[in-house]
């Protein structure tokens, strides 16, 4: 085998594994920052983030990207000493570690681009070598029971581990595990075995023991795991094919501060696999390759459909076409839940960014933020996730910048000093993801931002969004570094509303926070549609938008005058404004502006879509029921064909694009078919923004 290694063939798996570990780093750093505030100790956080950084260094040597490998021996040495220091770490060190995980996250990002990397800055290295670890604060090192060979090779670092576990409740045992020729013909040995008791226990440590030669240990050598656990001695030895387990003791009793962090450490879950284990990297240009693949799929499926109809209608006998044709409907569908599932990505692998951003926000704006993420089991495709994440981090600035009260305020108000930022995440159906971002601030004050704006103060918090949205509006008398432009909601709602097709909404109180909530796809580009008529005219909507599909009774449509106009005295309340125990005028009493239909005691907007789109008179005798922020609105279609898988493809000529519709799809019969998002139309429309000429141009 001739020719020189080519290492430039591994640069694209590197920079996967350095994003993997970096982003690893940087959550055990902060958790590490966490428990120091606490007056803790995190030797677990600093024993894992070391093997990252080695990790890191090593796999830089191999690719040649010596300024990363120079930052991260650097970075081990500081961790190393502070391993020996039973995880104690001090404020400056966290911080000149934190500069370095940016620094190999900015010449990573060199690399993937292709530009030079540029070496480790020589300030940044002399800081790493002269940190002063002597400050830190080091928790008692706690005596444990254990026999003299195992007691020499446990650092200060494990004993404190095995310290916060017991403290937390839970027991330290140790497990030994003997190979033999006849454990490994079945398949058992020492990797096997970590695999099996990590599910059931923190593995802290596994000692390799040198044991006299045996029948039961013809290799002459054993292995020691020192262990956490809840579980069973009968279901940790079973897991470790051992014949039994040996309780560890731990003297003197644990300090409260130590018990606490415990707390925070809990069992990894008995259902957690191994990270790597059964997981194969694949680019996304070739998920979005097989995507591509599956949408001309799904545009034959309606082809192969239409052309069934067509014979059916000539008197041919197609019961085993539409036979195949509803087998094939079955397994396209399946095939695309598989690839999907192959797109999705964890919200919590999203949000893992979000830490070090607030932390980043509250030292630039002096405030204590303690941030709290509820993210569950939630996934989203990753193309929606690169979308959605620029709106995220705009919101939690407006929180942190504009909501959060400085601590000498927040004292004078009697709240804690620390102020709370909380992100969660849902998925509200099969095909929809609902992410709030609140915070527990001074909430939004109406009278400012409408002086700002140079409009009436807002009633609700849907004519409020409208306000705090507008582009360059700002209630900050000047920019700072973080925030200020007017720029930021606007940004947010163009990605939300516009971009993804989704809703924004806020909530707010004065001096108890506010909310924003989105309501998002989880994914954009095959989707499950209404399709509808208007007049002659085909379209879709996404099913995941439409609340409910209502016969409409021509008797019992009730013509009212428009919004705000009034009407005997009274006035008529704006679309969805009025709710159930309204009394509602005789059909037919009133003439001319808005029509209202009740359903279920709620009083509800009807729109014609075939006349808002001047397409004909035809009646409408179906209506599909949205909601925004809370309020229906209907549009009046002529007939609902059904629903069915589309694909969904964007309008990128800016002089069709329209807010309402959010792009075409083929229904096989080759020409574009609209798809609207009736959600942003009801808004537009509430407002007295509906566009007709330009949706009417669109339309037609």
């Amino acid at each position: 085998m001739g020719g020189a290694l080519d290492v430039n063939e591994f640069v694209a798996g590197y920079l996967v594994e350095v994003e993997e570990h970096l982003s690893a780093s940087t959550a055990n750093l902060l958790a590490a920052e966490a428990a120091l505030r606490g007056g803790e100790s995190s030797p677990k956080a600093i024993r894992e983030l070391f093997r990252a950084l080695h990790t890191i260094k090593g796999l830089s040597a191999m690719v040649g990207v010596e300024p990363i490998v120079d930052l991260a021996h650097a970075m081990e040495t500081v961790l190393r000493a502070a391993d020996r220091a039973a995880g104690s770490l001090s404020a400056a060190s966290i911080e000149v570690l934190l500069r370095g995980l940016r620094s190999i996250e900015e010449r990573a990002r060199a690399l993937a681009e292709g530009k030079p990397v540029l070496p480790a800055a020589p300030e940044l290295l002399a800081a790493l070598n002269a940190l002063d670890l002597a400050a830190a604060p080091s928790p008692p090192v706690p005596i444990i029971g254990a026999d003299p060979e195992i007691l020499a090779k446990l650092g200060p670092g494990e004993r404190v581990q095995l310290a916060q576990g017991v403290a937390g409740g839970r027991r330290a045992l140790r497990v030994d595990f003997v190979p033999s020729p006849a454990r490994t013909a079945e398949g058992v040995n020492i990797t096997t075995v970590r695999e099996r008791v990590g599910k059931l226990a923190e593995i802290v440590k596994v000692i390799p023991l040198s044991v006299p030669a045996s029948e039961g240990a013809p290799g002459g050598i054993a292995f020691a795991l020192l262990v956490l656990t809840s579980a069973t001695d009968e279901e940790v030895a079973r897991a470790a094919a051992a014949d039994g387990v040996r309780a560890l003791t731990v003297e003197p009793p644990v300090p409260a501060a130590v018990a606490a962090l415990a707390e925070r450490e809990p069992d990894e879950p008995a259902d957690r696999e191994p990270q790597l284990r059964g997981v194969v990297r694949v680019e996304v240009a070739r998920l979005d390759d097989a995507l591509d693949k599956l949408s001309a799929l799904v545009v034959t499926r309606f082809r192969l459909a239409r052309a069934a109809a067509e014979l059916r209608a000539r008197g041919v006998d197609t019961r085993d076409l539409s036979e195949i044709l509803r087998e094939h409907d079955r397994t396209l569908r399946d095939l695309r839940g598989a690839i999907m599932r192959a797109r999705m990505i964890s919200v919590t692998e999203l949000l893992e960014r979000v830490p070090l951003v607030v932390r980043g926000l509250g030292r630039a704006t002096g405030k204590q933020v303690r941030l709290e993420i509820d993210a569950g089991k939630a996934e989203l495709d990753k193309a929606v996730a690169e979308r959605v994440f620029p709106a995220i981090v705009h919101l939690l600035r407006n929180a942190v910048d504009h909501a959060i009260e400085p601590p000498a305020e927040r004292r004078r108000l009697g709240k804690p000093e620390e102020g709370v930022v909380r992100v969660s995440c849902f998925e509200r159906s099969s095909n929809q993801l609902e992410l709030s971002v609140a915070d527990d601030g001074r909430g939004i004050d109406r009278a400012l931002v409408a002086r700002r704006a140079g409009r009436p103060a807002p009633e609700s918090d849907a004519a409020l969004l409208d306000l705090i949205t507008l582009p360059g509006l700002s209630t900050l008398d000047q920019a700072t570094k973080t925030s200020g432009r007017g720029l930021g909601m606007d940004i947010v709602r163009r990605i939300a509303v516009e971009q993804l097709s989704g809703e924004l909404s806020v909530s707010t109180s004065p001096r108890a926070g506010t909310t924003f909530t989105l309501r998002i796809p989880l994914t954009l580009t095959i989707v499950d549609a209404f399709s509808f008529l208007c007049g002659d005219q085909l379209f879709v909507t996404p099913v995941a938008g439409v609340e409910e599909v209502v016969e409409i009774d021509a008797a019992r449509i009730i013509r009212g005058p428009a919004p705000g106009e009034a009407r005997g005295g009274t006035m008529l309340p704006a679309p969805g404004e009025a709710r159930g125990g309204t009394k509602l005028p005789a059909p037919g009493e009133a003439r001319g502006g808005t029509m209202l239909i009740e359903r279920r005691g709620e009083v509800v907007p009807l729109v014609d879509l075939g006349a808002l789109f001047e397409l004909g008179a035809s009646p409408a005798r179906r209506a599909l029921v949205v909601r925004r922020h809370g309020a229906p609105f209907a549009f009046g279609v002529t007939r609902v064909i059904g629903q069915q898988e589309v694909v969904v493809r964007p309008l990128e000529d800016p002089l069709v694009r329209v807010p309402g519709v959010s792009g075409s799809t083929d229904l096989g019969d080759g020409r574009p078919t609209l798809v609207l998002d009736l959600v942003t139309l009801s808004g537009r429309l509430s407002a007295g923004r509906g566009g007709r000429g330009a949706l009417a141009r669109v339309a037609s």
